[in-house]
């Protein structure tokens, strides 16, 4: 068996190397910048390198590539490893359901803030400008109370979504940011 790793550059392909029954293979963001089909066809070559028994070390911004192709994880964090474990494991530290809120302005958003901030239901609260992310014991039972609460507050949302954790929200649970300005590592 060998790896032979390929890049399409100017409308024909380049060889990048070729590497003879390797035990370990570290791939450096292999997906940036790849279209749909070509991510997917990557995924199942890589899948099938460790069904081969081949260990594969890849690093990447893509949390859903990390779920689907990941044995064992770890998220970094300005350097420093803040959750490491297996997908289900870390999505596990989430207790419940995820409610994503969307709202027009951050007033409706400070408002509803300031009315759930100490209700049961909720675990973790965070928001960044007219996004609130509420961590809740169970969304389906809870979503009617919510509605109550938004509704006394004289609020709309302008979309809520409620899923179940993802590695995305693990992620912003462990680091406490969404987004980082690059100039200095502050939250923007």
């Amino acid at each position: 068996m060998f790896v032979h790793i390929r890049a399409v550059k100017n409308g024909g392909l380049k060889s990048l190397g070729i590497i003879h029954e390797p035990k370990i293979l570290f791939m450096d963001e292999p997906t940036t910048g790849l279209d749909p089909q070509n991510r997917a066809n990557l995924w199942e070559h890589i899948r099938h390198l460790k069904e081969k028994g081949m260990m594969v070390f890849l690093t990447t911004h893509y949390l859903d590539e990390a779920d689907a192709l990941s044995d064992r994880l770890a998220i970094i964090d300005l350097g420093k490893i803040v959750a490491e474990g297996t997908p289900a494991e870390l999505k596990r530290q989430i207790s419940g359901d995820v409610v994503t809120i969307q709202f027009k302005s951050k007033l409706d958003a400070s408002k509803l803030i300031s009315a759930i901030e100490n209700e049961e239901f909720v675990n973790e609260l965070q928001h960044t400008g007219v996004t609130v992310i509420l961590f809740v014991k169970d969304g389906t039972k809870n979503m009617p109370e919510l509605f109550e609460i938004m509704k006394s507050c004289g609020v709309e949302s302008e979309s809520l979504s409620l899923s179940a954790p993802t590695l995305d929200d693990v992620f912003l649970k462990q680091t406490g940011r969404a987004l980082r300005d690059t100039k200095g590592g502050e939250t923007l």
